[in-house]
């Protein structure tokens, strides 16, 4: 594939598998481009979505391979639990740390597209939660690419529509269906003007697509870009640091795991939740050692010990119960369900 050709990439989350087959439906037979998809689907699962795809459009599309040539008219489909990376005239398949808590991250692909290939990407956000995707079309579109979202009227779940056209300033904005036409028009029109982009945003680009494809993120630098913050990746628990785009905030832990601050706080609160369980298991634990230890004294002839550690037993299984009913009583929390 020659480097004037171009590079569509896609992102879908929940509700995402209908528009995307509307999206493919109505791409031409004869585009010339490679097209890449990322459809967040759990690691543990098996993927059915190229076979969907190739059912409903005029574009073969396979799950990705890593290192083969990107080739036009081909759709290429992210696999369970890896990375989809543009390298060059290349795809990237790689099990680089998870970015919103995700693998394969929807703005994993789209800064790989924005950082080797530029003025000749054309991004698009369709249906899904949360803000996977934001970023990467905010890279998209200041390396000088195209810029399309899923009007959210016509997504199935519209936060990520939403969240992209709040943060970036989105070129076109259509429903799914309408998509697929536009894109052969944009690919058979001229490539945009080269966009100067500064050279701390390109360098700090540069080193976030390695690690995405893998390399380790501390030995690469990754603690030279944005600024320390208090916060712990929930990931890890690495030290966070906070990365300004425009008007966008996110954050990355030295080992590579990078987080959209709605997505941080999902994660913090979730760890929360774990964390209360994980308290109230061990209490359980030291309940269920403290009746067996009670029974022991009791059948050697110590009824004063027995009695004393049968009640601090029970002091312990009452402080079970109010982390218990505090851990049922923990959510998730996100900007989603704030805004319910």
């Amino acid at each position: 594939m020659g480097q004037g050709c171009r590079i569509v990439v896609v992102g879908a989350s929940a509700g995402g598998v209908p528009s995307l087959q509307a999206l493919v439906a109505g791409l031409p037979a004869n585009l010339n481009a490679a097209v890449l998809v990322v459809l967040h689907i759990a690691p543990y699962t098996n993927s059915n979505l190229a076979r969907i795809l190739d059912r409903h459009g005029p574009l073969p599309a396979v799950h990705a391979q890593d290192g083969e040539d990107l080739r036009p008219g081909q759709i290429y489909v992210s696999s369970p639990d890896y990375h989809l990376l543009v390298d060059g005239d290349h795809v990237g398949v790689k099990h680089g740390p998870k970015e919103n808590r995700f693998r394969p991250s929807i703005d994993a692909l789209f800064r790989s597209a924005a950082y080797t290939r530029k003025e000749q990407v054309i991004g698009i956000v369709l249906s899904g939660l949360l803000n996977d995707g934001t970023s990467g079309l905010w890279s998209i579109k200041r390396f000088g690419g195209t810029t399309i979202v899923q009007d959210p009227r016509d997504a199935a779940v519209d936060s990520m529509p939403l969240n992209a056209l709040a943060e970036v300033e989105v070129d076109h904005v259509l429903p799914a269906a309408e998509i697929g036409p536009l894109v052969g028009q944009l690919v058979r029109g001229p490539v945009s003007a080269t966009v100067q982009v500064p050279s701390d945003v390109s360098e700090r680009m540069k080193v976030e697509v390695a690690v995405a494809g893998s390399e380790n993120g501390f030995q690469r630098g990754i603690m030279r870009f944005g600024e320390p913050t208090a916060f712990t990746c929930p990931e890890c628990h690495g030290t966070l640091r906070r990365i300004t785009e425009g008007s966008h905030t996110r954050f990355r832990c030295h080992t590579g795991h990078g987080f959209s601050a709605d997505a941080l706080l999902s994660g913090i609160t979730h760890t929360a939740e774990e964390a209360l369980w994980s308290a109230t298991r061990a209490l359980e634990e030291g309940v269920m050692l403290l009746d067996d230890m009670a029974r022991q004294l009791e059948g050697t002839g110590k009824p004063d010990e027995a009695a004393q550690f049968s009640r601090s037993a029970r002091e312990m299984e009452q402080r079970a119960l109010v982390l218990q009913e505090q851990a049922t009583k923990q959510r998730s929390i996100s900007a989603d369900t704030l805004r319910d």
